[in-house]
């Protein structure tokens, strides 16, 4: 502890950066991904809705915590892969935990429905209540690639179940999606998202977040180009 004057005692610094440390280290973070931040964003073709995308995440890291009207409205990045959707998730949720010590989780969706599915398992070690914790409770969650899992039944029940945890209990959380809303034109023959989630969690995600839809070329695409 240290001591303020005039203020009284709190944490010391060096007790906060080890709690930040350790945060990051169980957060599940991708380790092709731990780099990305705010100020590492790029936009080489200077894209207007990329530009428009990073302001809304650095909004939303500043804006923290979330209060008053938004009561816990989290941010949901749609687009094309390889537009940057992922990278500021993960700035948001890293941006999160270094400046206000959140308990922050990163999960790409398929990985968290393979992880409760494997829990069925009578022979695991863990079990469905285990894996479903740390999601329900997290501060701020990182839901990447939703609607990726074949859209069966009990994925649907399985993420509305997670989401609507989350939306009760006014927890923040982030999502990426490869899936749009509507068809660019007739001949488009993509699903769209509430045909991969359903209609009812599509519309939950109407309340829990603010749709921000990045355009532009697929920078790993244009990257290995370069190379």
């Amino acid at each position: 502890m240290e001591v303020v004057p005039g203020k009284g005692a709190r944490t010391c610094h060096c007790r906060r950066i080890d709690r930040r440390a350790a945060l990051m280290q169980v957060s599940r973070i991708p380790r092709r991904y731990e780099h990305c931040t705010i100020h590492s964003f790029e936009n080489v073709d200077h894209e207007p809705s990329k530009y428009f995308a990073l302001g809304e995440a650095d909004r939303l890291i500043k804006d923290y915590p979330v209060e008053g009207n938004i009561e816990g409205r989290g941010l949901l990045f749609m687009g094309s892969v390889g537009v940057g959707k992922t990278h500021l998730a993960v700035a948001i949720l890293r941006g999160l935990i270094e400046t206000y010590g959140v308990q922050g989780l990163f999960y790409q969706s398929g990985a968290l429905l393979k992880e409760i599915q494997d829990s069925y398992n009578p022979i695991s070690q863990t079990s469905e209540l285990k894996v479903l914790a740390p999601v329900f409770e997290a501060d701020v969650l990182v839901l990447d690639e939703l609607g990726a899992s074949k859209p069966t039944d009990w994925v649907r029940d399985t993420l509305m179940q997670i989401i609507n945890t989350r939306y009760n209990d006014k927890k923040l959380t982030i999502f990426t999606t490869n899936y749009l809303d509507e068809r660019r034109s007739d001949t488009d023959t993509r699903e769209t998202l509430e045909e991969r989630i359903s209609i009812p969690l599509r519309s939950r995600l109407y309340e829990m977040c603010r749709t921000v839809l990045i355009e532009g070329r697929d920078y790993r695409k244009s990257l290995g180009a370069q190379r």
